[in-house]
């Protein structure tokens, strides 16, 4: 790959995780005024249009056919509901830094699962990965007494989220095979619009109508549509096109990172000594995590070639 090439795509990467640590900070700004459910819908109806227009513009948009019909209706059962019910739940609860940091360790406990359910092989850095990003999340939840410094209910609901990406990897699986990375996301996001319009129709409704927000809160959650769940996925499919899903998982322990400095400037989140030494740890567990993917070898000393998983 040449130089500025390489740059390109190291600045989609860059980009990609700057919106999706940002989307923990937007996300908490667009809940002082709307609740969960409302936040989720009008973020998915948004990116849904978004994406759909972009890809039919560029000719990316794949025709579904109606036997995986039932495979997309129970991925999108995943994510988006599950998901963004326990992470827009999670936030209303906990900081948006230690709310990304749990999401952060999505790719350290879906090797477990991915061992029992798909038989994948389970190495010793996916072992050292899991016990010290679980560490690291104790040391940022406990104080020195074992007393909860941030809200249980809020740490449960957000690895609902991690769990239910988990189960939405597993179904993923088969439909990555058939249809392009863009196509799925767009149908998943058009079928989240319809599993949370009765949601939002029964407990959401009469309080959307009555809320003036603030331009802020309008426009973190044109933010969150368009830049988190719609242009963020577009760069990333790019990049792991490019360097492959191994090296491209590198950049995701970048995302707590974002959400904590953003979190101090945008929302005067305070930090403790505790929490920063709990994020580093937890980034550290993720990265322990994913290096058995790179294969490094030394050549006498002076060569370094990092072997590279392609897969999509």
């Amino acid at each position: 790959m040449k130089t500025d090439k390489k740059y390109f795509i190291f600045t989609l990467a860059v980009l990609s995780m700057l919106f999706w640590g940002m989307s923990f900070v937007w996300t908490k700004i667009v809940l002082e005024y709307y609740a969960p459910i409302t936040t989720i819908f009008l973020r998915l109806i948004i990116s849904s249009i978004v994406l759909f227009v972009v890809l039919k513009l560029t000719k990316k948009l794949e025709s579904v056919q109606r036997k995986h019909y039932a495979l997309f209706f129970i991925s999108a059962m995943f994510e988006p509901l599950l998901y963004f019910l326990g992470e827009n739940f999670g936030l209303r609860e906990v900081s948006s830094t230690v709310a990304s940091v749990i999401i952060a360790t999505i790719p350290v406990i879906t090797p477990i699962f991915a061992y029992f359910l798909l038989k994948e092989k389970l190495t010793i850095f996916n072992i050292l990965g899991i016990i010290i990003s679980f560490l690291g999340i104790i040391i940022m939840i406990f104080d020195h007494n074992f007393n909860f410094t941030a809200s249980p209910k809020g740490i449960m609901l957000l690895f609902l989220a991690v769990f239910s990406t988990i189960g939405y990897a597993v179904t993923i699986k088969k439909l990555a095979v058939i249809y392009n990375s863009p196509t799925i996301i767009t149908f998943q996001n058009i079928i989240g619009v319809f599993y949370f319009l009765p949601l939002f129709l029964i407990f959401d409704i009469k309080e959307f109508i009555t809320i003036r927000p603030s331009f802020n809160a309008i426009a973190s959650l044109f933010q969150l549509a368009i830049f988190a769940s719609s242009l963020a996925f577009i760069c990333y499919i790019h990049v792991v096109s490019k360097l492959g899903v191994s090296r491209a998982n590198i950049f995701t322990n970048l995302i707590p990172i974002i959400t904590a400095i953003f979190s101090y400037f945008l929302l005067d989140e305070k930090f403790t000594i505790a929490k920063l030494i709990g994020i580093s740890i937890v980034i550290i567990g993720v990265f322990l995590s994913q290096i058995d993917k790179l294969i490094v070898k030394v050549n006498n000393g002076k060569r370094l070639k990092i072997k590279v998983d392609k897969e999509l």
